[in-house]
């Protein structure tokens, strides 16, 4: 007989983390109520710059002090992880808050400033580079370093469906997404020796706010969409955070290097 799975003890950093509706916040929140110190990050000049706009950083941070268990506390810091300077930075000012971090969940993106081949140019190849790809792999080289070998060491990286189909106009974001995909049993492979396991997410069509109505996307494109589900709805940021929070827990001590495809059985 198996309890349910507890992080109590365990501190996790959780990039990309400023929206209710986004799914760093999620994973955030299932983390909390399973017992862990959380630390956000967020880059809220970012959020404000999207169409479905940022959120006042006091409310997320209440929403998840009200999961946090006994002992557990919550921080949150500014980044903006263009900055090639940023990663360190971020995790530096993170244990200096939170004590050692046990869990570390790359969830941050950059969105927007997109194109296909035709339109494509150094600054947006770049931008999306240094955000989604660089600042991921920054990050966990300044975790791990951190990391003094305890048991339940957990990274979890982000890409995206660009290994499952076409994602049109997104050549800048798809590149940098696929980049991480491809080195994840690389860099798996070294921090295992160190007592991190790393897994990559692929969360599929969720909607984090951009696939709401009046958000750009015709009524009747989002309707085909949901009939691309076998459900008939979207993926909601919770479903991926179900399979990280497995993931950090220790009943995903056996997943190494994995690239796994949380799609809700989405196929176009």
């Amino acid at each position: 007989m198996h309890s349910t799975p507890s992080l109590q003890g365990r501190t996790a950093l959780v990039t990309g983390a400023s929206r209710r509706s986004g799914i760093g916040y999620a994973v955030a929140a299932r983390l909390a109520s399973m017992g862990a110190s959380i630390v956000l990050h967020h880059h809220r000049p970012h959020d404000a710059d999207q169409p479905w706009g940022a959120d006042d950083l006091a409310q997320v941070r209440a929403g998840i002090e009200a999961l946090l268990g006994p002992g557990a506390a919550v921080h949150d810091l500014p980044a903006d992880l263009a900055d090639p300077d940023a990663p360190s930075a971020l995790l530096e000012g993170a244990v200096a808050r939170a004590g050692h971090l046990d869990i570390l969940v790359c969830n941050h993106a950059r969105s927007g400033g997109d194109a296909t081949l035709a339109d494509m140019d150094v600054e947006k190849l770049d931008g999306h580079w240094s955000v989604n790809t660089r600042a991921t792999l920054l990050l966990t080289q300044a975790f791990a370093a951190q990391h003094d070998g305890r048991e339940g060491g957990r990274a979890i990286w982000m890409t995206s469906g660009q290994q499952q189909g076409p994602m049109a106009g997104e050549v800048a974001y798809a590149a940098s997404k696929a980049a991480l995909a491809g080195v994840t049993a690389t860099v798996a492979s070294e921090l295992a020796r160190r007592g991190i396991l790393l897994n990559t997410v692929n969360p599929g069509p969720v909607n984090t706010g951009y696939l709401d109505p009046g958000m750009g996307i015709p009524d009747d494109a989002l309707a085909d969409l949901r009939q691309a589900f076998p459900s008939g709805r979207l993926g909601e940021p919770d479903d991926p955070a179900r399979l990280i929070a497995w993931l950090v827990s220790d009943e995903g001590r056996w997943m190494v290097g994995q690239v796994l495809n949380t799609e809700g059985g989405f196929r176009l």
